[in-house]
């Protein structure tokens, strides 16, 4: 007898068709052939194979696998808008935390140095801290002491291609509560409460700080005394590349005592707060979320991915982490990522359950590890990494890593001696297998090649046509437009190979050995992600250990009956724990990227990163439906229907009916620029006036330019005022706030008046003389606004040796330049700095290039106040349509050569 898991070839009758498939003969399993003969070689009459009964019809088919993935997609969205699961305890009181929000986020903008963030800000909060240390003091069991922290200092940072940051008096609210007599052990939980320009910042991160004000009245008022201590700490200048959090952990006094912290940080706006990194090690900080929070919602895929540095962004976990050397928990709001960092991210866009949420879970969190005695030694418990993943946002999934890895081997050890019992048949029915296997998975791979170039082909021709982002705010378009691609190029190899490679075989077996050649697949990708010491490898061993098992549970039923109804669909079941996993990780893929591609700049093609990303979750979400391609007797109206669905998406994109950017006001979809009304002045080493001109520099964020928006905006397409980077000057002459030139290479210039900010720039060169050691050491002062940009480009043959920032040594030269970002808060005292540079050595050769050693430039960034607005920008502004957030404001750029 023909092992049940052989593909073998039926020779058809001649002068008839065949099928392509052919029935087992009653129970047993035998193929018979056309002179009768079974596989015991007994010859019995002859029986016209039976098609049908082993067969799922196409109707059938397409139903149950769209009921299927539906029905989960649907459970994954329920899910995520239930925020609140029970009702609250009552310790956390919502209502109370959104007025502290409406009352922060009432004065608009605070980006650092500005009244709103230095003054009226700190005001408010410390007025609440003090209502709770006047309640606090006259109970019995804790104390509360505030310190208001003003740090200068200087780091570097390998963020955004790296850069050097100098903070100067920025503001800290460090607030310590603590049990009677003082504690030597303490939290830290972190909140900010300035913003970029332009945006009230209400999810990022006032609602963090509102959140953290309830949550200190309510400790400060419970009844049980605390075990352990803890810092709240208000930091007012985290949208400056983490400088607060900086100050607070190099300098403050209490730092040196803190044993852990939570972050409260945002990427978005609203929804559920994500715990999305932990660590470094420690495991019993999330053994801690894990047991207390009452709305787990956490991933390890979420940490790797973002500590792999995919996501252009960071927190202040990563301060505490590097320069304070302790473990936390970093927890972020993902959904609505359009709005975040625009005019829209305002507090009435946050719902109540989502404040309710993060305020009882950080609360219970923050109580379970302030009466932990794994607090006071946390470094006993430090080593080890954990995997850990919620279910639906019921229940957390955690376990050891090394626990993990065992697991992962586990699965994968089973799953090869399943396939290994197949391959070691008798005789020449195991090599018979392990070859078919090999040209199923050679199949498998080639239709997953053939789906991806094919949908990245369709990318690049609508780039070409000018319709790229149109999934922005239509995003279920790219689904059909790529996803249709993808599927049906996948179904169309298979249906080839099942028509032409595979004729005459029986359709049974090949659905068994493409089942097969899935968990091979996956089984691969689970070693190779435990090798490398991923946690992230329990998605894999999810997606190998439910279809094996199911697998064997429904061998039987496979056996007698083939693809029946009643196999489907217990098939199906099998599948939907894992695949409802996958699907929420999918929906978090797609809920941080797509927002990500409207501020990725202009030189990386959405469209590719888009469709490559509906390609993968089609790989993924198919996997285990290629062997449903071999068990329906055609798949005609299958790829009928995804061509119907892809021409339709196609002419739609094609033509332009799917506008990119959207401004409805219930669910805006931005197109973000980015305007500077700026002067500029080139100067040479004789200190003279080379050049000077002013204009309207405008960034888009976006790949698509200024192409939707010069119809709104005259003059933007006329000749000359597209940019082009002078690499003889300073960051291509342009006055850059951050070092981001590579994302956004294409800019307009458009000719303005001069700029005339009532507080300008005032830069010397204080001293320059030679050292001992032939170098040359060159001290400034700068006196200017709270933002500016200092860029260093040292001339062919010359080269940095030292300078006065953080640890003295030169760090991040980007192309042969160097960022260092600055901000000040209120009452700075002049911003003096000096470097070393090594001239050219007389033997070097002579080199063509700007004269002297280097090119100093500074910028100035005036974000708030009067001097951020000129009639010339007003007027532009004025005719940017509904769907854009224009972010402006004025700066300066002066260029020095030494």
């Amino acid at each position: 007898m023909e092992s049940d898991t052989t593909v073998r070839r039926i020779k058809p009758p001649f002068g008839t068709h065949s099928d392509g498939a052919a029935a087992y003969a009653g129970s047993g399993g035998y193929l018979e052939d056309n002179n009768g003969w079974n596989g015991s070689g007994v010859s019995e009459p002859k029986r016209k194979p039976d098609v049908n009964l082993y067969l799922l019809r196409e109707g059938p088919a397409i139903s149950l696998v769209c009921v299927f993935i539906l029905l989960l997609w649907g459970l994954v969205q329920l899910s995520l808008q239930q925020l609140v699961i029970g009702k609250p305890s009552g310790e956390f009181n919502a209502e109370r935390a959104r007025q502290h929000l409406e009352r922060i986020t009432s004065v608009g903008p605070r980006p650092v140095g500005s009244h709103e963030n230095e003054v009226l800000t700190v005001n408010y909060l410390l007025e609440q801290i003090e209502k709770v240390r006047a309640t606090t003091a006259q109970g019995p069991h804790h104390q509360l002491s505030v310190d208001v922290q003003r740090p200068t200092g200087s780091f570097s940072i390998d963020f955004l291609g790296g850069f050097t940051s100098f903070y100067d008096r920025v503001t800290n609210i460090a607030v310590r509560l603590e049990p009677k007599g003082g504690s030597q052990h303490l939290m830290l939980a972190n909140c900010h409460f300035d913003t970029v320009a332009n945006s009230p910042g209400a999810s990022d991160d006032a609602v963090s700080c509102a959140v953290m004000l309830e949550i200190l009245r309510s400790l400060a008022n419970q009844s049980t005394p605390l075990l352990h201590g803890v810092i709240f700490l208000f930091n007012g200048a985290e949208e400056n590349v983490l400088q607060a959090s900086h100050g607070f952990i190099t300098q403050h006094p209490w730092a040196k005592q803190v044993r852990a912290f939570i972050n409260l940080e945002a990427a978005g706006v609203g929804g559920k707060e994500v715990v999305f990194q932990t660590g470094p090690e420690n495991p019993w900080l999330v053994q801690a979320y894990v047991h207390a929070a009452k709305h787990p919602f956490a991933s390890v895929v979420g940490q790797e991915v973002f500590q792999s540095g995919i996501i252009p962004s960071d927190t202040d976990f990563r301060i505490y982490r590097d320069f304070g050397n302790i473990p936390g928990i970093d927890l972020a709001f993902i959904e609505n990522g359009f709005i975040y960092h625009t005019k829209y991210d305002t507090s009435d866009r946050i719902l109540t359950g989502s404040i309710q949420r993060a305020g009882d879970n950080i609360l219970a969190v923050l109580k379970h590890l302030l009466m932990s005695e794994k607090l006071a030694d946390s470094s006993e418990y430090r080593h080890g990494n954990m995997v850990f993943f919620d279910v639906l946002g019921v229940a957390v999934v955690a376990y050891p890593a090394r626990v993990g890895t065992i697991l992962n081997y586990m699965v994968a050890v089973a799953t090869f001696v399943y396939l290994a019992r197949k391959a070691s048949q008798p005789g020449n029915r195991g090599r018979r297998y392990v070859r078919d296997l090999a040209c199923a998975t050679g199949v498998a791979l080639l239709s997953w090649l053939a789906a991806l170039l094919s949908v990245l082909i369709v990318a690049v021709l609508v780039t070409l046509l000018g319709r790229s982002m149109f999934w922005y705010t239509h995003f279920y378009a790219s689904v059909c437009l790529y996803g249709s691609a993808a599927t049906g190029k996948m179904v169309l190899v298979h249906t080839l190979a099942k028509n032409l490679y595979y004729r005459g075989v029986r359709m049974v077996e090949l659905g068994e050995l493409y089942l097969d050649v899935s968990l091979l697949l996956w089984c691969c990708s689970l070693l190779w992600m435990t090798q490398r010491g991923l946690c992230s490898a329990y998605v894999p061993m999810l997606m190998v250990a439910f279809p094996l098992v199911t697998k064997l549970v429904l061998a039987n039923e496979f056996r007698n009956r083939g693809a029946s109804l009643k196999y489907s669909v217990l098939y199906l079941a099998g599948l939907a724990l894992p695949y409802l996993h996958i699907m929420f990780l999918i929906w978090v893929v797609f809920e941080i990227f797509t927002p990500i591609m409207g501020r990725s700049g202009t030189e990386i093609p959405p469209e590719v990163v888009l469709a490559a990303l509906v390609t993968v979750a089609t790989v993924f979400l198919s996997s285990f439906f290629l062997h449903f391609i071999y068990l329906v007797r055609s798949t005609k109206w299958i790829l009928a229907g995804l061509g119907s669905v892809f021409t339709v998406t196609f002419l739609l994109v094609s033509c332009g009916l799917l506008f990119p950017y959207s401004g409805n006001p219930d669910s805006p979809r931005p197109k973000r620029v980015f305007l500077q009304h700026t002067t500029r002045t080139f100067r040479d080493v004789q200190g003279r006036v080379e050049w000077r001109d002013s204009g309207v520099w405008i960034n888009s964020f976006d790949y698509t330019g200024m192409q939707h928006v010069a119809p709104h905006v005259p003059h933007i397409d006329d000749d000359g005022v597209r940019t082009r980077c002078r690499d003889d000057r300073p960051f291509c002459g342009f006055p850059w706030f951050l070092p981001v030139k590579f994302l956004s290479k294409k800019s307009w210039y458009l000719p303005a008046p001069d700029v005339s900010p009532s507080s300008p720039v005032d830069f010397r060169l204080v001293s320059k003389e030679e050292t001992a050691w032939g170098t040359v050491k060159m001290t400034f002062s700068v006196k200017g606004p709270s933002h500016m940009s200092l860029y260093l480009m040292p001339h062919r043959g010359a080269s940095l040796s030292t300078w006065s920032f953080g640890d003295g040594t030169a760090r991040f030269d980007l192309s042969g330049e160097y960022f260092v970002f600055y901000s000040h808060g209120l009452d700075a005292p002049t911003w003096t700095f000096w470097f070393e540079i090594q001239p050219p050595s007389e033997s070097s050769p002579s080199v063509s290039g700007p004269e002297g050693m280097i090119s100093v430039a500074i910028s100035t960034h005036y974000f708030f106040g009067e001097d951020q607005k000129t009639p010339r920008l007003e007027e532009i502004l004025g005719r940017f349509p509904s769907w854009a957030f224009p972010s402006s404001w004025v700066s300066t750029y002066d260029m020095y050569r030494y």
